[in-house]
């Protein structure tokens, strides 16, 4: 019986997985602290071909929270802008 099933090929050039170090997560909130540029990047950190996976889950999970926070805001605020109408008439 052979064992080539289960030994690693070591030929194969497949891409290992190299986890973002601590100096790439202080780059990436740095850039996201320029107001528009942070906000354009998160569409290309999540969307892009080129992105680490932690980084593009990231970013769609923070697009995500951002699209949620801007919802319950305006549903916030329009319940507040329709009590001072109905106040004033």
């Amino acid at each position: 019986m052979s064992n080539e099933a289960t030994q690693p090929n070591p030929l194969d050039e497949s891409p290992q997985y190299v986890p973002m170090s601590i100096g790439d997560w202080i780059i990436t909130s740095i850039i996201l602290a320029i107001p528009i540029v942070g906000f354009v990047m998160l569409f290309v950190w999540g969307f892009g071909s080129n992105t680490q996976p932690s980084k593009a889950n990231w970013a769609k999970a923070s697009l995500i929270m951002i699209g949620i926070s801007i919802v319950i805001a305006l549903l916030f605020f329009g319940s507040i802008f329709g009590v001072l109408i109905n106040l004033i008439s």
